[in-house]
């Protein structure tokens, strides 16, 4: 394909291999996945992330209004309303897709403050609570968020979707439940985990240290490993009929009292 010609059919083999990104066994094959929406290909391009093909739409964004890095290369693909509305799913994309390489998310890739605040969330299965998270960790400006034993993946595109973008703004690692227990041992951080039996308020806790929230599925709670490895279990006191809360609204209950107490220590 001539640079700047536009594609005008979903058959092109651009487009079909865009479009077989949807599936989570190709995303894995090709270690590529789809980001739509001008400020998210921009925070994943801050964030060291490799951007491929990129389609826009000349009735929605000029050339110009793409970031400066991108707007000479020739992979920047322009494409009609009619292909575009193909591989967009949001309504508010702005215009703009783009293909960009995965990256790998260890514990030892974490950049740790001088006093961390973290996230862990035992097997997370909804893409959107996992999007959720990550906007409160963002929110709150946290050093990372650690998902243990991951029910999907982090390039899901209702992860990105629901997460606005902060993928790419907040750290993120992967690993087991003993992986990630050993690693914060290691760096001294203290452990708190979400738990009904024989817990405290969460907030008449003290997060002004080192500190890494736990929290577990809806459904079965943590595991048994965080539950005996764990210094110091909270909970969030009910007082309707129902007996817990979705994962990321209790995440960002504890979390921002954390930023609170940390606040008034400043």
């Amino acid at each position: 394909m001539k640079p700047g010609t536009v594609i005008a059919s979903t058959q092109n083999p651009k487009i079909k291999s865009l479009l077989a990104l949807e599936k989570p066994r190709e995303r894995r094959k090709q270690q590529l996945f789809v980001i739509e929406g001008l400020r998210e290909i921009q925070w994943a391009l801050e964030a060291g992330y490799v951007i491929g093909n990129l389609f826009y739409c000349e009735e929605l964004i000029s050339l110009q209004q793409l970031p400066g890095a991108l707007q000479q290369n020739k992979l920047v693909i322009p494409v009609t309303r009619e292909v575009f509305d193909k591989i967009a799913v949001r309504e508010n994309s702005g215009g703009v897709v783009a293909v960009a390489q995965m990256k790998t998310h260890h514990l030892r890739d974490i950049k740790l403050s001088a006093n961390p605040l973290l996230l862990v969330v035992e097997a997370v299965e909804k893409p959107g609570n996992l999007g959720a998270l990550l906007r409160t960790a963002d929110a709150a400006a946290l050093d990372a968020v650690i998902i243990c034993d991951p029910q999907t993946d982090f390039y899901n595109p209702n992860v990105i979707r629901s997460s606005v973008g902060t993928l790419f703004t907040v750290p993120v690692a992967s690993a087991t439940s003993e992986e990630t227990l050993t690693w914060l041992k290691k760096n001294n951080i203290n452990i708190f985990t979400t738990y009904l039996k024989g817990s405290r308020v969460y907030h008449q806790e003290n997060y002004t240290g080192p500190s890494a929230m736990v929290m577990g599925t809806e459904a079965t709670g943590l595991s048994d490993v965080w539950v005996k490895n764990s210094q110091h279990h909270i909970i969030i006191p009910m007082r309707g009929k129902i007996d817990s809360m979705n994962v990321s609204t209790a995440a960002a209950v504890v979390i921002f009292e954390a930023v609170r107490q940390r606040s008034l220590n400043l």
